[in-house]
């Protein structure tokens, strides 16, 4: 028995069809894809197989597009990669607007591909805006004469339809067939050619080349609507030659890749900017790059559900993760070494006033983080902070914490760090956190280093999963020198690449992924740079050819456990 777009099928009907097909002795193959739509029952199963079993078959070869780029593209897509997002906006596929202009736009170019005898749809990021759409639709239809209005049906929707009108079947019936063997199916467009006496519906198939069906009242009052704007959900499984994708902050990960995945020729997506939630940026005044940055909110969050299993293992993956250690980290060490800060600023030359001021200020925390940076760096701050106090008179600055922080960088630009040796790394965790310095209470010094050990076991694991698994970031280092000392230092530089992308939750193939987003990855990504170009040069001079790679791809247990060390000693 096979079952196709087997994600849409909820864990409780797989499970009764799985034990009907045990009791008869049948197979059952589940065909589809995991990062596609998901069923709105509780789901899951399906991506959990995927994952959990070495004997899944997959599909390599991509056939459905016209132009190469975009097959290549719709994998970065699927797998939630930013260079999707660019590959689109560069082929002109990507538009801003409000949603008013997105609505139009997007409507108007579906019109026209429909008026040039394409096979396309217009896929709506909501159930309101899709019968919004039809209701649009069908208006323009009446208008023109090509939908006549002598005698109405209402359909499942609760919308009306006649003579003239485009809908779509949401069940499977095999009972309702033409003369040629056609029967309904779920997701099938018809056109209405003649509304009944009886409240039923002569239907024939778009093409014209299946003859007609006739579908009685109650069907139609369960299983048909309008078909000219679909949702996501509708659209998974069709194939046309053109799709316009109408797409907001709120659209998930899964519906933009199902969306934008349906067009031989041609997928668009219409953003519209007037839309954002707290997980997007504002928009500004490029709408382009505004679209963009939408459309890279939402690659950067699944809205694939997880079984339970999954769940499980993905929290426990966040919980031990760089992001959530560094952040613990950074955490204590602002708590830890506050008396520190406070009594540098009031022997800094700032007056009693100005220093209550910073430190009850929103950009004490920040500050703190730079001179802790800064400190890492080798700066002495005892002696570097009275001279950025002494620079310029503060009594006009509205925020003197910021204001110490924007000369605090000034000085010491992340861009002049070099790339570290093994014995010149004494003061950063995993080479790009820094490490807290100074006096201490003893169970803050403690929290601090068990997880900076966490950190960097955790920076050895991923080195040793990428060995395993080859991803395509990791061959943009070069092979592994053979040299025992030149192999480890390219993996002290691996190392710190793997947290970088693991602290700012990187998915591209690009070793660091695209710009920063926060100082603080500003400055990380100086140190990940460095190490990026480490590896490189050393794979480039001393690195091993692809045959002899191949044999030692993979670090020794040994191999795993130094480059913790080296980075603190």
């Amino acid at each position: 028995m096979i079952i196709d777009e087997a994600t849409l099928a909820d864990t409780s009907t797989l499970d009764q069809i799985t034990g009907i097909a045990a009791t008869a002795g049948a197979k059952v193959l589940l065909v589809g894809d995991w990062a596609q739509l998901q069923s709105v029952d509780a789901g899951g199963a399906f991506a959990l197989l995927v994952a959990a079993r070495t004997d899944v078959a997959e599909l390599t070869e991509i056939h459905r597009f016209t132009q190469d780029w975009e097959r290549s593209a719709s994998l970065d897509l699927r797998a939630g990669r930013l260079e999707a997002i660019t590959a689109y906006g560069s082929h002109d596929r990507l538009r801003g607007g409000t949603t008013e202009e997105m609505l139009d736009g997007a409507y108007a170019s579906w019109i026209s591909d429909q008026a040039n005898g394409l096979a396309t749809i217009l896929v709506a990021e909501s159930t309101e805006t899709m019968h919004a759409l039809n209701a649009r639709a069908r208006a323009e239809r009446i208008l023109t004469g090509r939908t006549c209005i002598s005698r109405e049906v209402t359909l499942a929707s609760g919308e009306p339809a006649s003579a003239g009108d485009f809908v779509i079947t949401r069940r499977n019936d095999r009972r309702l067939r033409s003369r040629r063997g056609v029967w309904v199916r779920n997701g099938d467009h018809w056109r209405i050619d003649k509304v009944n006496m009886d409240g039923s519906i002569t239907v024939s198939r778009q093409s014209g080349h299946a003859g007609t069906i006739t579908l009685p009242p109650a069907y139609l009052a369960e299983h048909v609507e309008l078909g000219y704007a679909i949702t996501a959900h509708r659209a998974q499984g069709v194939t046309v030659d053109t799709a316009h994708v109408l797409v907001s902050a709120r659209t998930p990960k899964a519906s933009l890749y199902v969306s934008m995945t349906r067009g031989r020729e041609s997928n668009k997506a219409y953003v519209a900017l007037d839309q954002p939630d707290e997980l997007h940026t504002s928009p500004s005044t490029d709408m382009d790059l505004s679209a963009r940055s939408i459309l890279f909110g939402i690659l950067q969050r699944s809205s694939v559900e997880f079984s339970a299993h999954q769940t499980m293992a993905a929290e426990q993956e966040a919980w031990t993760s760089i992001a959530q250690l560094a952040a613990e980290y950074d955490t204590i060490a602002s708590s830890a070494q506050r008396p520190r800060w406070e009594e540098l600023l009031r022997s800094s030359g700032l007056d009693e006033a100005q220093v209550d001021s910073v430190i009850a200020g929103d950009s004490f925390g920040p500050l703190t983080a730079a001179l802790r940076r800064a400190e890492a760096y080798g700066h002495n701050i005892d002696h570097l902070l009275p001279r950025l106090v002494a620079r310029r008179d503060l009594g006009d600055a509205e925020d003197i914490g910021a204001v110490l922080q924007h000369r605090l960088r000034l000085s010491m630009d992340p861009g002049d760090v070099k790339p570290v040796s093994l014995a010149t790394c004494p003061t950063f965790i995993a080479g790009m956190i820094p490490e807290a310095a100074g006096a201490m209470a003893r169970e803050m010094r403690q929290a601090l280093d068990q997880r900076r050990d966490l950190i960097e076991n955790r920076a050895a694991e991923l080195t040793a999963a990428a060995f395993l698994a080859r991803p395509a970031w990791l061959r943009r280092l070069g092979d592994p020198p053979t040299i025992p000392a030149a192999r480890q230092d390219w993996l002290t530089s691996v190392a710190t690449v793997a947290a970088y992308r693991d602290r700012y939750g990187i998915t591209s193939n690009l070793p660091l992924g695209p710009g920063p987003r926060t100082d603080t990855e500003h400055a990380d990504r100086h140190h990940a740079l460095a190490a990026q170009r480490k590896a490189t040069v050393i794979a480039q001079s001393l690195g091993a050819t692809p045959q002899r790679a191949q044999v030692s791809s993979q670090p020794s247990i040994r191999e795993r456990s130094q480059p913790a060390a080296c980075w603190r000693r």
